[in-house]
């Protein structure tokens, strides 16, 4: 059964860890409710996530998502179905020691937009693999 996969980016509005504690139990505990997995991986200046599931529900979720006064400028990188879930077993795996390849400069010149389905996809293979590992 193919479920829907769409990753998208924004910029954190009042960055700080007790926000990320906050909007990570609130994701896992609505995620888990709404057969969603996924992860988020976030700095100062930006947070990536990959979510995934029911169509109905990731489109519900990624436009509650565009309305979070938490979230600026959200932009929708990819969306697409698949046959596998990425993270089966995470309602939201969090990485706050970025997996990423991108620096802020090149972020704010559009690498996120600019970047191959295959490419977004690879941080988040990266993300998954590390905290595999990690267990």
């Amino acid at each position: 059964m193919k479920v829907k996969q769409l990753i998208y980016r924004s910029q954190p509005f009042g960055f700080d860890r007790s926000m990320l504690a906050g909007i990570l139990m609130q994701a896992r505990h609505n995620n888990k409710r709404d057969d969603i997995t996924g992860a988020l991986i976030c700095r100062h200046d930006l947070y990536i996530q990959l979510i995934e599931g029911p169509a109905a529900a990731i489109d519900a979720l990624y436009a509650k998502i565009s309305e979070d006064d938490r979230h600026c400028d959200v932009r929708l990188a990819l969306s697409d179905k698949v046959s596998d879930r990425m993270f089966p077993e995470w309602e939201m795996l969090d990485d706050e020691m970025p997996t990423l390849i991108w620096s802020p400069q090149e972020i704010v010149d559009g690498a996120i937009e600019k970047a191959t389905p295959a490419a977004l996809r690879a941080v988040f293979e990266r993300v998954a693999e590390k905290a595999r590992d990690r267990e």
